[in-house]
């Protein structure tokens, strides 16, 4: 069983940066994928990033390619997402995701475990 909790959500103006966090619980996070998605008001869940568990590939949406970056740090049980130029269209609650099996995946239902989510806002 994994916990996840993320923090570092906010308002921020666009064009400003924010950095989500998202620790895990558990002694296996080395052994997880990890991928963040985002929600909207109105809309369905969308892949935002992902990680595979070594940490030296890595996914994301084209609407963040050159803005957002994932990263971990397998010591502190932590997966991060660094977003930079920030855009109203990013407003949404965003999402921590582990999943057991190797590999990335920007398919939803084949993470294991969420976190609560986190409220993102972009103001124009």
């Amino acid at each position: 069983q994994v916990q996840l909790v993320e923090s570092g959500g906010g308002l921020v103006q666009a064009g400003g940066s924010l950095r989500l966090s998202c620790a895990a619980s558990g002694r296996t996070f080395g052994s997880y994928s990890m991928g963040w998605f985002r929600q909207a008001p109105g809309k369905e869940r969308a892949f935002v990033a992902g990680l595979n568990a070594r940490g030296d590939m890595t996914s994301y949406a084209d609407s963040v390619k050159g803005r957002f970056t994932i990263s971990r740090d397998n010591a502190k049980n932590t997966v991060y997402l660094q977003m930079n130029v920030l855009k109203p269209e990013d407003t949404a609650v965003y999402y921590c995701a582990a999943k057991r099996s190797l590999g990335i995946s920007t398919r939803d239902r084949t993470y294991d475990y969420w976190g609560q989510g986190t409220q993102v806002t972009v103001s124009s």
